[in-house]
């Protein structure tokens, strides 16, 4: 299975263009899965809730999923992208699949970071796992990565793959998504963004190195800090079915849960 990443540095506001931006770039691409990073198409430094409302889209009706959808079609392939989903009058960080067949699915960020609290409402989809046929993926967005059990979630439901969108900029996601992987012996494709944002008294750096993480932690690719780019490798998803990390200890049947 080729899986892969597009690591962006979008404009902000520029929806379409950051769109087709990321259109031109898969259709160059050999792939069965692609992630995008986080608001990928808005950029991330909304000033105000209105702001993001402006920039928000209903799923799957919106400008952008319908874009993946009919791109998705024609490369036959899987993506995973983070947008400003609109429902109602509220706005989450989401995060929508779409594949070969169209639509699949969205989810709803559940950990919202810094001035995120002020323009999203919490995540209420919960943690799927999703049957692509090649791959069973989970979705996590951003700083969901700080809390352990989303992706432990995500693994006891079965997921081989934890596809990632992000926009980083604290230093140790790469590192932390390492361990992820070992202790539960998953892939994981973070697709975070590149470039500095300055539209509020606050500057934002995004710190790139968006990565392809193996199961036992190996890191199978990562990319610079600071260019866009794009990478495909291929893996082997069914070996994220073995949970022995000796003859005699399971990842899973050994947890003691009636201990925490």
């Amino acid at each position: 299975m080729n899986v892969g990443f597009f690591q962006t540095n979008p404009v902000f506001g520029k929806k379409t263009d950051n769109i087709q931006n990321a259109i031109t770039e898969i259709r160059g691409l050999n792939a069965d899965l692609v992630i995008l990073p986080e608001l990928f198409n808005t950029g991330y430094q909304f000033v105000s809730k209105e702001e993001a409302f402006s920039l928000a889209e209903q799923v799957p009706e919106g400008q952008t999923t319908q874009a993946l959808i009919r791109l998705a079609e024609e490369k036959q392939v899987h993506i995973v992208a983070g947008l400003v989903e609109r429902e109602g009058e509220y706005c989450y960080n989401s995060a929508v699949l779409v594949g070969p067949d169209g639509y699949i699915g969205c989810y709803r960020k559940l950990h919202l970071f810094s001035d995120e609290k002020l323009w999203f409402e919490p995540g209420n989809t919960g943690l799927k796992v999703y049957d692509i046929g090649q791959a069973r993926i989970g979705i996590m967005v951003c700083f969901d990565w700080f809390f352990p059990e989303v992706a432990r979630s995500l693994a006891l439901k079965g997921a081989d793959i934890i596809c990632h969108p992000a926009n980083l900029i604290l230093p140790y996601c790469p590192h932390a998504m390492i361990t992820r992987c070992i202790e539960n012996r998953v892939f994981a494709i973070t697709a975070n963004r590149t470039g500095v944002e300055r539209r509020s008294k606050d500057t934002l750096a995004f710190i790139g190195t968006s990565q392809i993480v193996g199961t036992k932690g190996e890191i199978l690719y990562r990319a610079s800090a600071d260019q866009e780019e794009s990478m495909v490798i291929e893996i082997d998803p069914n070996v994220a079915c073995d949970k022995y990390i000796t003859p005699v200890n399971h990842l899973f049947n050994d947890r003691r849960v009636e201990f925490d």
